[in-house]
């Protein structure tokens, strides 16, 4: 049995144990922290060097790209092929932009130098008879130029951008051309009258419904343009 000494002792020995337990267990998570910081250093690195190695291929690969481009003008239609065989963009044209897209002879997609910035998708019409360069209007992510349309019956534009741009603080900021509908076809707005001269009620969401709904607009962070980013990694390489 034991003396109330020993019963006096015991509460003493179990907080020391404890007391070691805890610093043991303190350390052990410091030291597991120190290893989880130099994994996200060792990543860090890792992104910058996959940064590099991009920058450099997609110098090689432009003049292919711009080959490509040159063979591309030589078949009509193409690129309204393009657009209408992929299973999103082409529940986005509607029949009045597929008469649009009839004078779409040529996309370009350019990414910012760094990459991370951001990019310019160019689309050029038939009528063009020489592409000029458009510098970007905006510092990061996302630039979708538009050089395109010349001369068609919709519009008097000949270069249509939209650009969407990323904050330190996370937010996306869309800006779009305001395009300059010639009178009675304004079908992004369901402005465009029919055959008969009736207004045209708008049914379906438009490409360029698409292009003038998010413009000047913020969203939060991991929001994404979706159109825009489709056309980027699935429609240009491809």
């Amino acid at each position: 049995m034991a003396t109330a000494e020993q019963k006096g002792k015991r509460p003493r020995i179990e907080a020391e144990e404890g007391d070691r337990i805890d610093d043991a267990l303190l350390l052990s998570i410091e030291k597991l922290q120190e290893i989880q910081d130099e994994i996200e250093r060792v990543n860090e690195e890792a992104s910058d060097k996959v940064l590099e190695v991009e920058q450099k291929y997609n110098e090689v690969r432009r003049p292919v790209y711009t080959r490509r481009n040159e063979i591309i003008k030589e078949i009509p239609d193409f690129w309204l092929t393009a657009f209408l065989s992929h299973p999103m963009l082409g529940e986005l044209l509607t029949e009045d932009d597929q008469k649009i897209f009839k004078h779409l002879v040529s996309i370009d997609v350019d990414e910012f130098q760094d990459i991370k910035s951001g990019y310019s998708i160019t689309l050029v019409s038939f009528f063009c008879i020489y592409k000029l360069w458009f510098p970007s209007l905006c510092l990061h992510v996302l630039n979708l130029n538009w050089q395109a349309f010349s001369s068609n019956p919709y519009f008097e534009d000949t270069k249509l951008t939209k650009t969407c741009s990323f904050s330190d603080d996370g937010k996306i900021t869309v800006k779009a051309t305001t395009i300059n509908w010639k009178d009675g076809m304004d079908i992004a707005n369901g402005k465009a009258y029919t055959e008969n001269g009736e207004k045209r009620l708008l049914i379906d969401e438009s490409f360029f419904t698409w292009f003038n709904d998010a413009k000047n607009k913020s969203f939060s962070d991991g929001v994404m343009d979706e159109v825009a980013d489709v056309i980027k990694e699935e429609l240009w390489p491809n």
